[in-house]
């Protein structure tokens, strides 16, 4: 039987290590980070059996086992270069990567994304769903949509939308919100307990745990109980009828949703501008019935 090859990734992680000879410039290369880089070149150490770098203190040094490897990789990723290359002709070059919270994804994106390809046919969009911090370091975006707190974002990201959260039920879901069903997003410093205390109604205890905005707002839609999401997560479904306030409080959210433009090509540009303008007409109070 054939031994099976290791992971494409571990070669392309080992070429950019080995032309850059610096585990973080090549991450910075490849869209990668830094420690993911290392591990995957580990990896590809432990499969073969022998080691591919010198790790010094300033930097990296090719072994001779990495300096005969060398050659090999380059010429394999060279051949898989050129076999693709053909189909990329076929391709809108006008290519945009977003890569942004699901909950986004799902509820801000996609209602308004007829519209955004009506005005820009000839952008290809390429939507990457995401839900922690972390994930944002897999893939290199053109524009990133994040979610966490103003530090985690960034200094020059910007708020989308606005930091506030409301409680929703289902029109079908009767009942005082103290009587209700709760459904608690983790993985924020914002949920219940504080809402109520802004609210002034004693403290509630949720009954359901997702793990984000967009999953409590669905199993609010269908009924299973009260959720607490931003405003502008809402805005479609409010607009369908799909959903409607359960009480007239709000609470200032500790993390939000930042957008970081890691490009400026005239198509991300064009997404960025689009987005902020739908967001910011959604969150004007007379534009949702």
């Amino acid at each position: 039987m054939t031994p099976a090859l290791p992971p494409l990734n571990w070669f392309r992680a080992f070429e950019a290590a080995a032309r850059n000879l610096s585990f973080t410039a090549a991450a910075g290369e490849i869209g990668m980070t830094q420690s993911a880089v290392s591990q995957q070149v580990k990896s590809l150490e432990m499969r073969l059996g022998v080691p591919l770098f010198d790790r010094k203190a300033r930097g990296l040094a090719l072994t001779d086992h990495g300096r005969r490897l060398l050659p090999q990789v380059d010429a394999a990723l060279a051949t898989l270069t050129g076999a693709t290359a053909a189909f990329a002709t076929d391709q809108a070059t006008d290519l945009l990567t977003v890569s942004a919270s699901i909950s986004v994804i799902q509820w801000v994106i996609a209602p308004g994304l007829p519209e955004f390809t009506e005005r820009h046919p000839d952008i290809v969009l390429r939507l990457i769903g995401a839900v922690w911090p972390d994930e944002f370091t897999q893939t290199a975006a053109d524009v990133e949509i994040r979610f966490g707190s103003r530090k985690q974002a960034g200094s020059d990201a910007e708020l989308l939308g606005t930091d506030r959260l409301i409680a929703l039920k289902s029109p079908a879901l009767e009942g005082k919100l103290e009587d209700l069903p709760l459904i608690e997003a983790v993985g924020t410093s914002d949920g219940w307990k504080p809402w109520a205390q802004v609210a002034g109604i004693a403290p509630l205890s949720p009954s359901l745990f997702v793990d984000s905005y967009g999953p409590a707002l669905q199993m609010a839609i269908h009924g299973n109980g009260v959720c607490l999401v931003h405003e502008h997560l809402a805005t479609a479904p409010r607009r369908q009828g799909l959903i409607t306030p359960a009480h007239e409080a709000s609470l200032t959210a500790n993390e939000n949703y930042y957008l970081s433009m890691k490009s400026k090509t005239a198509a991300a540009v064009a997404f960025r501008n689009w987005i902020v303008a739908s967001v910011c007409a959604a969150d004007t109070p007379d534009k949702i019935g």
